[in-house]
């Protein structure tokens, strides 16, 4: 079996042709790294679009190795970095349709096809994200530390009388928390309410994704929202400015807001029409 038979094409995302950096035919030497950190990434152009590809070994993610690599999270980390870090020279060059990780073609000539038959799509979206970055917004809660501080708010406030038995205590104790649970819950959906509202002027779009449960039984925080924002690269700062004081005003009632970016857009990516599913012997086409 010849070499290219053994190979397959890795790709990590589409750009505009002929942007910066890419004067050469290929690209060849603007970008570094790559999947397994042998064969550099290249422009693979058709027509308004490149591909940022790199030839890999099939074996590395097709068959019985292929199978093993993929469950192994060491190995997927490792390169899960690399081809985030390929798409972020990219985004520094131009706008970016990035693609899921393990996104292969059987060949040049099956990429070369699936970027003809979805060239207006990506030529579309290209052009809306030009100039605009996505940035992840998550809110975190503390129930726990919110209820003990409405607590002692509360009993500061309304000291009362000294309940006559443990079990009027005890039923007064309840009360309040049950006060306090509600109380919590009308602040908690007011305030991302509110910060939606103070975000939704700067962003082009504002996703939900998906709330992940806590990372153990016994964690403190829990997330409570998640929202992926497409923003201007001109609007960053003020959107940066607008959680730091979301922040300030929530300091006391255990929500934290948290925000991680600049991500390639992978949450406003169109649905691209795959290929049927390939052989078990051979590399799948998945963008």
């Amino acid at each position: 079996m010849s070499e290219d038979s053994q190979n397959v094409s890795y790709v990590y995302g589409f750009t505009r042709a002929g942007g910066a950096g890419m004067q050469n035919a290929d690209g060849a030497g603007v970008l570094s790294g790559g999947i397994d950190e042998m064969h550099l990434p290249v422009f693979s152009r058709s027509g308004e679009v490149a591909a940022i590809v790199s030839q890999v070994s099939r074996s590395e993610f097709c068959g019985l190795t292929g199978e093993t690599n993929l469950q192994d999270l060491t190995w997927l980390a490792a390169r899960a970095c690399r081809h985030q870090a390929v798409l972020e020279q990219v985004m520094r060059l131009g706008p970016v349709l990035p693609a899921r990780f393990g996104t292969l073609f059987s060949s040049p000539a099956s990429l070369e096809g699936f970027m003809r038959k979805h060239q207006a799509a990506m030529v579309q979206f290209l052009e809306w994200v030009g100039g605009q970055e996505e940035w992840a917004v998550k809110g975190f809660f503390d129930q726990a530390c919110a209820e003990a501080q409405w607590l002692a708010r509360r009993r500061s406030e309304e000291p009362g009388p000294t309940a006559s038995s443990p079990g009027v205590a005890y039923l007064q104790e309840q009360g309040r928390r049950i006060q306090a649970k509600r109380a919590l819950d009308d602040h908690l959906a007011k305030a991302c309410d509110d910060l939606l509202n103070e975000l939704k002027p700067l962003a082009s779009e504002i996703v939900p994704r998906r709330i992940v449960g806590r990372e153990t039984p016994d964690a403190a925080r829990e997330m409570v929202l998640n929202w992926a924002l497409l923003l201007p690269t001109a609007a960053v700062a003020d959107f940066r400015s607008r959680i730091e004081r979301a922040n300030a005003n929530q300091n006391t009632t255990g929500l934290a807001i948290e925000v991680t970016g600049p991500w390639p857009p992978y949450s406003f990516c169109p649905v691209l029409e795959t290929e049927p599913p390939p052989a078990p012997d051979s590399a799948k086409a998945a963008p």
